[in-house]
């Protein structure tokens, strides 16, 4: 990829993230309440906080208050579930937690995912063909909170080989799978229709002509040809995976980032919520940006604008 194509990509990529923590900060103060609506505290106090923390000022000031001090580095302190303690500190050491979940989950997810759908593809209507579909079918279906009771239920109730709660030993275990599950079953299907896809078109039939051995035809020029699908869709994965399952982690109780960006959101933590957007947002980016470089490595003639 060309030097000034990155640079156009990284602009575009730095203006998408401001967009984001604008529309957030703004949404996030249309929101009905304050942090400070819970708490056992005379309107007198509350007054006194909202003070402390700027939130009586306008919206507008708080705004751009807020856009000063993230240039400087400062996402400010937990008003409600960690009182006091820095917002970068929770995203580090939460994401830390979900990433060492994520980084297994995504393993899971490409080695089952990936091969299964090649199979499914270059078998395609025959009976492994029909029974991995139905398997995809009803991973992508069942909602993830539904694929974590019946784990629970199994594992945990039934045969007692599991703990349901994140840090005893093989409590990470049923996390990492409801986090495999869905983008295993899609990458099945997306890697199935990729292959198709490539099987279908006439440069292969040229490459047999030639002389190529089937195998060679196969695992070198169709498989190749339909990376860049899944390419497509593991740069997001990646980040979505790494940055924690909202589902997984509030179920199973894991200290990782999506549990702390729900209960952010039901506690208005205003910081705290700010903080795990705009993570979960530039990992976003920086995947898709990480993608488009991929591209021209998998497929030297593309180039991406």
């Amino acid at each position: 990829m060309k030097l000034h194509i990155i640079l156009k990509r990284i602009g575009f990529a730095l203006l998408s993230l401001f967009v984001i923590i604008t529309i957030t900060f703004f949404l996030m103060n249309i929101i009905p309440g304050d942090p400070f609506m819970s708490d056992r505290a005379t309107a007198e106090t509350r007054a006194q906080l909202m003070a402390k923390y700027g939130l009586d000022q306008p919206v507008y000031v708080q705004y751009f208050r807020y856009l000063i001090n993230l240039l400087h580095g400062d996402m400010g302190q937990s008003y409600v579930l960690q009182k006091g303690r820095d917002i970068t500190t929770i995203v580090v050491d939460s994401f830390k937690v979900s990433m060492s979940l994520g980084i297994r989950a995504l393993i899971l997810a490409i080695v089952i995912g990936v091969p299964l759908g090649c199979i499914a593809g270059l078998f395609q209507n025959r009976a492994g063909d029909s029974a991995i579909r139905v398997f995809s079918a009803i991973g992508i279906s069942v909602p993830g909170y539904v694929i974590a009771a019946i784990l629970m239920l199994i594992f945990a109730v039934n045969l007692k080989v599991l703990p349901v709660s994140y840090g005893k030993p093989g409590g990470e275990v049923m996390p990492i799978i409801v986090l495999a599950i869905g983008p295993t079953c899609y990458l099945i299907r997306l890697t199935r229709a990729s292959i198709l896809e490539v099987l279908g078109q006439d440069f292969l039939e040229t490459e047999r002509a030639k002389g190529m051995s089937e195998n060679r035809v196969i695992f070198v020029h169709a498989l190749k040809n339909s990376l860049i699908p899944i390419i497509t869709y593991i740069g997001p994965l990646t980040a979505s995976i790494l940055t924690g399952g909202f589902v997984a982690e509030s179920v199973f109780n894991v200290p990782g980032l999506g549990r702390y960006f729900v209960q952010a959101v039901s506690a208005r933590d205003y910081t705290l919520i700010m903080g795990t957007t705009i993570f979960y947002a530039a990992m976003i980016i920086l995947m898709n940006l990480v993608c488009d470089i991929l591209y021209t490595i998998v497929d030297p003639r593309m180039e991406v604008d």
